[in-house]
């Protein structure tokens, strides 16, 4: 006697994963602390592939593109799309927090906040400041080192350089364009075979938070946690919503066609946990496999809507919180000041933190200590900043195949009607020329 079916699905066994982790963590949390391995374990496996994943899917679809101004066209269309709606996160978290002023009352003496546990965050902060350095971290040691690091914006950088090699080295340049396609499948049918740990994976991470920081930490700072997620939802609904209006989806649509890699995201707090199979999901919904492969990496240290939100939001209930009044002029360089610091310290462990400490240790007249308050709810946000950056990064990816004319919007409509347990129709491989 086998499974009942939905049991069979894998968005009801993450789901189921999630309530048990919740559950052990609530009831024995030194046993919830104890599951932080599985957690860990799924991540490590997924981004032991994301790296190859990116450089093939990259290479080869610049290489298949073979008009190179196009790809500088997709590169620029990007790049002004995310600078556009990653500031309006910034402003939206700036409104909500200016208006509903979730730190009011809480009047923290940052004297009596220990220093140390700001210290540390601070220190990456400071590795990850200076816009120089950061250009200069783009470009790998050695040629697998970015591989071996992980990175995945040097990892871009070679598959660029490798897509544009290909390029110029006439039907050697095809075949190996071909076999870098057909080696893509490989590690993507590895991404199918790992992602099938999901459940255990989100198991193991949501036990572990709510062993290590309890529902009451949650609690206690439940109006800026309540607060973020609000926001952030009415972000993804209204602004993201909109724009999926006028590029011809429902948001709505496409919520429900990614649900399980956003349970995924949700278990395990890390929205690279589930990249691979965006990428799989957006080529399936008619966006060019070039334009998908150039999108969504770049968009990973760019187009962080999510953790844009979260770091005004978070920088005005620190302001409230300790009493430290900010003008208008402020805010105003509070928003500038967000802007550089959200892309300086992309790709670090733990961004979303780091980020903020960035942008306090410019901001001096909130006390930097203050961050020591967040500490303990941080892990509970951390899981909304990585969704919304995930369903941000999957609608950029749309609009911007939308904007080149790469997107077959039949198909997509097909596709998300039809759901994404239907069997898939055939990939798109090049991009037309304008």
């Amino acid at each position: 006697m086998g499974f009942p079916r939905p049991l069979k699905t894998l968005y009801v066994q993450v789901l189921l994963g999630i309530a048990l982790g919740v559950l052990v963590g609530a009831l024995w949390p030194d046993v919830g602390v104890a599951l932080k391995p599985l957690g860990d374990a799924f991540i490590k496996l997924v981004k032991l592939v994301i790296a190859p994943v990116i450089f093939l899917t990259v290479a080869s679809g610049i290489a298949h593109m073979g008009d190179i101004k196009a790809f500088g066209r997709v590169g620029l269309k990007a790049l002004l799309y995310f600078e556009v709606v990653s500031t309006l996160a910034l402003l939206v978290g700036l409104l909500v927090g200016h208006v509903l002023q979730p730190g009011h009352g809480f009047n923290i003496d940052p004297a009596a906040l220990d220093p140390k546990i700001a210290a540390g965050y601070l220190d990456k902060a400071h590795h990850a400041e200076g816009l120089v350095p950061y250009l200069l971290h783009l470009i790998p040691e050695t040629f697998f080192g970015a591989f071996a690091e992980g990175n995945l914006l040097q990892v871009l950088v070679i598959a660029v350089l490798t897509g544009f090699a290909c390029t110029r080295m006439g039907p050697f340049g095809d075949r190996a364009a071909a076999a870098m396609g057909d080696l893509a499948k490989l590690f993507f049918g590895i991404i199918h075979v790992v992602v099938k740990l999901a459940p255990l994976g989100a198991f193991g991470a949501m036990g572990f938070t709510i062993g290590k920081y309890g529902v009451a930490s949650l609690v206690q700072l439940g109006a800026l946690v309540a607060t973020f997620y609000i926001t952030a939802i009415l972000f993804v609904l209204v602004v993201l919503g909109t724009i999926a209006w006028a590029c011809g989806f429902s948001i709505l649509k496409f919520l429900a066609y990614i649900r399980e890699e956003l349970l995924i995201v949700l278990g395990t707090s890390s929205s690279e946990s589930a990249l691979p199979q965006l990428i799989e999901k957006l080529e399936r919904l008619g966006a060019r496999k070039s334009v998908v492969g150039l999108v969504v990496p770049t968009g990973y240290s760019f187009n962080l809507d999510g953790t844009n939100i979260y770091m005004t939001l978070a920088t005005l209930f620190l302001a409230q919180a300790t009493n430290t009044h900010l003008s208008f002029g402020q805010m105003g360089a509070l928003l500038g000041i967000a802007m550089l610091t959200s892309k300086g310290a992309s790709g670090v462990t733990g961004a979303g933190f780091i980020t903020l400490a960035a942008t306090l240790a410019v901001v001096p007249d909130i006390p930097i200590a203050a961050l020591a308050v967040l500490v303990g709810v941080d892990r509970f946000m951390s899981e909304c900043r990585a969704l919304t950056n995930f369903i941000g990064n999957g609608v950029a990816t749309l609009v911007v195949a939308r904007w080149e004319g790469a997107l077959d919007r039949d198909r997509l409509s097909r596709e998300l009607s039809r759901g994404p347990n239907a069997p898939p129709l055939e990939v798109i491989e090049d991009l037309p020329a304008a």
